[in-house]
């Protein structure tokens, strides 16, 4: 071989030791992650695309409101007096650019049975007290809706302490109480779908649901886009599953009048985290949580999602892991601490070796050297052709799931405007994927050593696994507004307006009104 100048001698020597056995190792690991996501994927596509047959059959047959019931039968007057009474708490903080929407797709929900809706704020001073106000009196003669102030939280996280004072003020006649996060868009069908399901097997401890994001166009937002894409598989069963998501979980109310398995303790007793927390109990106590095909939710991220914003979102999606109730919980959240952190690098890695391939590749082919002379580059491109292949097939599997969820959410929402997946750009999908796992495991370590975090204006810190510092910061009102979370919220000032009504909310004015034609009772 003729002499190299030290570049070529450089990406010689790494496309070498990336060809050793280790190394190979490395590199074929990385495809086999990208198959099985792929295959998950896959999985969860074929269960979305299950229901979305059966709606289809259901309208076949007849049925003009498969997004309500498969058998139109059960709209029946008769069957909707008897349905069980709903408590929807939604906690607060701070409004964003589609807070409004969010909230008018939750109270405008068709479900035929008792419903009253708690919004949840920790003050008046909150932007979302005001814009919700308004949003109640605009319905308050059709929908059962109430803002109650929570006050300040002591023991546990803001969230955690909206909740539990929205279950103290929920109806005594309550059977299923509901929790949705404000930037949960939810179908008109929603919440019957989940009573349903609740009713059917009274074994059921919490049923949930999922995200599908919809990508603003920053990188930040295609960041989490893909961080949620992986765990989606998890709530894609149609059945039982080990995830739960915070956003969505409805449980029997008696399970917090009564503190079944410590629910109400274990939350307010030092609680990050309320997904997390209940997870916990509900592995330790070996109860069901159940994710119906139907519960996937348009989750639309801000248009200003920047990338800060994006890393300040990981930091709390891996604080998570800090947070536990016993030493079992413990143990588990530092498995899933070393195996995430594994995979990610895991996955990354492979794609830094195929480039330094690439590149030893093309040097080497403008300065004319044979096959013969470079023979570990030439390997090396072959293990390069085969990560290329196992990553056009994952990304066909996440463009594949993605699509059937946009098109379920569709049908499971016919007035909405509809979702489509021309806005997504792929190529900005593959940056994101190796973007975020390259964070993941930094943002982990950063949270291990850190053990405090700033969530909304609020920085907690825990000690064993628990709340036991928290920090507000007092802003003046001649101050800039703060943003952040997902939605690009105004944390301070800036009040909301309410939207203009649909036919979906006439009608749902209409059924609560034919359920209920007086005034709620308390």
């Amino acid at each position: 071989m003729p002499s190299l100048d030290t570049l070529d001698w450089f990406l010689f020597s790494l496309s070498r030791i990336f060809c050793t056995p280790f190394a190979v190792f490395i590199q074929i690991q990385g495809c086999l992650i990208c198959l099985a996501l792929a295959l998950g994927w896959a999985l969860a596509a074929y269960v979305r695309n299950r229901e979305i047959k059966q709606m289809n059959d259901a309208m076949r047959n007849g049925n003009s409101f498969p997004f309500l019931y498969h058998d139109i039968n059960e709209l029946e007057h008769s069957n909707q007096v008897n349905l069980p009474r709903v408590s929807v708490v939604m906690p607060l903080k701070g409004f964003g650019e589609h807070n409004l929407h969010n909230w008018r797709s939750q109270i405008t929900s068709l479900y035929g049975g008792p419903l009253e809706f708690l919004f949840v704020v920790e003050s008046t001073e909150d932007p979302a007290y005001h814009a919700v106000s308004r949003l109640i009196l605009e319905f308050e003669d059709y929908v059962d809706a109430k803002i109650i102030v929570a006050g300040l939280s002591t023991t546990c996280s803001q969230k955690i302490h909206n909740q539990l004072v929205g279950v103290e003020r929920m109806h005594k006649d309550t059977k299923y109480v509901l929790f949705l996060d404000d930037d949960v868009r939810l179908h008109p069908g929603s919440i019957g779908a989940l009573t349903r399901e609740m009713e059917k097997n009274p074994d059921i401890f919490i049923q949930t649901g999922y995200p599908l994001d919809l990508p603003s166009g920053s990188l930040g937002s295609y960041c989490i886009y893909e961080y949620h894409m992986p765990c989606s598989m998890g709530f894609a069963t149609g059945g039982k599953t080990f995830f739960l998501w915070g956003g969505c979980m409805m449980m029997h109310a008696d399970d917090f009048r009564q503190d079944r398995y410590g629910v109400v303790s274990g939350l307010k007793d030092g609680g990050y985290s309320d997904d997390m927390t209940l997870a916990a109990i509900s592995g330790a106590h070996k109860r069901l949580i159940t994710s119906p095909p139907v519960a996937v939710f348009p989750h639309p991220l801000a248009s200003d999602l920047n990338f800060g914003r994006y890393w300040n979102y990981l930091r709390k999606q891996t604080f998570v892991l800090e947070s536990y109730i016993s030493n079992v919980n413990w143990m588990m959240n530092r498995a899933l601490f070393g195996t995430h952190c594994y995979l990610s690098w895991g996955f990354v890695a492979p794609y830094f070796m195929a480039l330094i391939h690439v590149a030893a590749g093309l040097r080497f082919y403008v300065n004319g050297y044979s096959v013969e002379e470079t023979p570990y580059t030439f390997g090396g491109l072959s293990l390069v052709t085969i990560l290329a292949i196992c990553t056009l097939v994952e990304l066909l599997s996440m463009w594949n799931l993605t699509r059937i969820e946009v098109k379920l959410c569709n049908m499971l929402s016919p007035e909405a405007s509809q979702l489509s997946l021309a806005s997504y750009n792929w190529g900005l999908v593959f940056v994101a994927i190796l973007v975020d796992n390259f964070l993941y495991p930094l943002s982990a370590v950063r949270s291990h050593f850190s053990q405090s975090i700033n969530w909304s204006g609020i920085r907690y810190y825990l000690k064993d696994g628990k709340i036991h510092k928290i920090e507000r910061t007092q802003r003046s009102k001649d101050m800039d507004p703060v943003f952040t979370d997902l939605g690009g919220k105004h944390l301070y000032g800036k009040k909301g307006l309410p939207m203009r009504g649909s036919f979906l909310s006439s009608l749902s004015r209409t059924l609560a009104q034919w359920h209920q034609p007086k005034k709620f009772d308390c």
